[in-house]
């Protein structure tokens, strides 16, 4: 086996990159046909979700593999080898085995123990094998993958450790309270007619949302999912179709919408968003200078303009009246002219003289004028020395010493929110400055992310860890004895070809043995060739699918003299029957 998988994830790479990196069904069609084309590899399949884009390779060379596929990946990603190589991680034999488990069971999911996963693999398989870039190895790997994704959700509890990303995200829309509670009454707008915005809008159905609407690019498949919903027999609400350019004005209609298309580009601006909850709140959706402001975030021009914010700068230097010795200790570490700051190293009783004295000084009243070489109040930037010492200090205890904590500011109370956005589109659909406006509130894949770094693992993880380890040592153990089948079945027929020819040899010697008689010992010497290649035979597969059996096929061939091409010639037989067999 020279299995071998690269690729990234919301483990390894920022919401970001894989934004930029996510491929189109064209692109991973294009990709797989690369693959294969390329010499080290003889087969090939591509896993991409909103979460993950991995590339299954079965490679001849390990090191030219691993540089072919991330090549690949960065060419048809579009983002730059240098820049993705960082983010990527490379699987080998077993440990590629044991990943693809891995995630199989949700193990390796944003939400532990999600199931929509296996869909999503089967859809892999499905697209490799339509191309012809699946072989006997990546066939068998992906079945087992859906085999034991499937016996992890159906013996353990793994489900309870995570819903699906449509749940938990819905869960995240609703603040933790109960999702039924949150969506009943509510009018639902959803964006694609995908597998998971056809799950969002049952999910939202049977919660007891009001009204759903479906809006897509091919209009048909709308209107499918919007009859399904209607009719099914678990819900009651009312669904529609409509247009994608009915989009802007359901939204200024709807409380909730979910968004999951393949676009490339945003299927909704901030602009747009903003426009949506017009009149809705009590608040501007944006703050005063233009800003929107972020949950428990106050803008720019509440945080200026009043408070310490606009105190002027002291001067640097031999100052009339200063209790301290300013020039002595302008290198103390930390130390800023402006007065705010705190000082390292001072005693506080110290800071407090100059703070005085900066605050009931002239400062106060009429501001001096700044003198050449110091800060004052007509330039309040502070002395290159002062941030040269205060900069070193940071990066020696890794914070800025602060004596004094600066009073909190004022914020204005944010509106309770109108509108529920849920985006589990990757690349994005909707504007992350959305998550800005007043009266809005969105959960997108990035804030997914880390809203489920946290989450409590149950308990069933562990046995589905165990699971998977001991799935994949069968797999390895099944694999390595169908490494060695080929040469055994060449040894067989080798053995086979010997007794045929000395039968034919015993025919010339003796032209007159009857047909009862030729017959018995053709019986016999089989018989006597079959026993003594049976113990062989068995213990060498069983030996074979020992990890580090690998090897036994090649000493078979040596001690037996077998031709190379014959055992090639058995493994394309068995690859080609296999092929035709199509999928379990």
């Amino acid at each position: 086996m020279s299995l071998l998988v690269v690729g990234l994830s919301h483990r390894s790479a920022p919401v970001s990159v894989l934004e930029r990196a996510s491929l189109n069904a064209d692109a991973q069609v294009k990709l797989l046909q690369d693959t294969v084309a390329a010499e080290p590899a003889a087969e090939a399949a591509v896993l991409a979700t909103c979460n993950r884009i991995e590339l299954y390779a079965d490679v001849d060379k390990f090191h030219a593999g691993v540089a072919e596929l991330s090549t690949l990946l960065a060419q048809h990603s579009g983002v730059g080898l240098e820049e993705l190589t960082p983010y990527l991680y490379v699987h080998y034999e077993d440990r590629a085995v044991h990943h693809l488990f891995s995630v199989a069971c949700g193990l390796d999911s944003m939400v532990v123990g999600e199931g929509q996963i296996l869909g999503q693999i089967k859809d892999s398989l499905a697209r490799a094998q339509e191309l012809n870039s699946a072989g006997r190895l990546l066939n068998d790997l992906f079945q087992q993958a859906l085999r034991v994704g499937k016996r992890a959700h159906s013996e353990t509890g793994i489900d309870r450790a995570g819903q699906s990303l449509v749940t938990f995200g819905l869960e995240q829309l609703a603040a933790g309270g109960d999702v039924e509670t949150w969506a009943r009454g509510k009018k639902a707008l959803i964006i694609g007619a995908g597998s998971m915005s056809s799950l969002a809008a049952a999910t939202l159905a049977r919660a007891g949302v009001a009204e759903v609407v479906v809006a897509n690019r091919t209009f048909d498949r709308a209107e499918r999912l919007a009859q399904i919903l209607a009719e099914g027999d678990d819900t009651d609400v009312l669904a529609r179709a409509v247009p994608m350019e009915s989009v802007p004005f359901e939204l200024t209609r709807a409380d909730v919408a979910v968004s999951c298309t393949g676009a490339t580009g945003l299927v909704m601006t901030a602009e747009s968003v903003a426009a949506a909850v017009e009149g809705r709140t009590a608040a501007p959706s944006a703050v005063a200078d233009g800003t929107p402001a972020p949950d428990g975030e106050p803008g720019r021009t509440a945080a200026t303009g009043a408070g310490r914010g606009n105190l002027p700068a002291t001067g640097l230097g031999a100052e009339d009246g200063c209790p301290l010795d300013l020039p002595a200790v302008q290198g103390t570490a930390g130390f800023s002219v402006l007065g705010e700051a705190a000082v390292a190293g001072m005693a506080a009783a110290d800071l407090e003289q100059h703070a005085a004295w900066v605050d009931n000084g002239t400062v106060g009243g009429a501001q001096r004028a700044a003198r050449p070489g110091t800060a004052g109040p007509l330039d309040p930037t502070p002395d290159a020395d002062a941030i040269a010492a205060l900069a070193a200090t940071v990066a020696a205890v890794g914070r800025i010493p602060e004596r004094r904590r600066p009073e909190p500011a004022d914020e204005p109370p944010r509106p309770q929110p109108v509108l529920f956005l849920l985006d589990l589109a990757m690349p994005r659909d909707i504007d992350a400055a959305a998550h800005r406006l007043a009266g809005v509130r969105l959960v997108d894949i990035e804030s997914l992310a880390e809203a489920s770094a946290g989450a409590p693992m149950a308990a069933d993880v562990d046995q589905v860890r165990r699971i998977v380890s001991d799935e994949v040592a069968a797999f390895g153990a099944a694999l390595r004895a169908a490494h060695i089948t080929p040469t055994v079945v060449a040894l067989r027929t080798m053995a086979a070809d010997v007794v045929a020819s000395e039968i034919a040899r015993l025919d010339g010697r003796l032209p007159g043995l009857d047909d009862k008689h030729r017959a018995e010992i053709t019986q016999t010497v089989r018989r006597v060739v079959d026993k003594l290649l049976h113990a062989p035979t068995v213990r060498v597969k069983q030996l074979a699918a020992e990890p580090g059996g690998a090897g036994y096929a090649d000493a078979l061939r040596t001690l037996f003299d077998l031709d190379p091409e014959t055992v090639a010639a058995v493994s394309r037989a068995e690859d080609s029957t296999e092929k035709d067999r199509g999928p379990a």
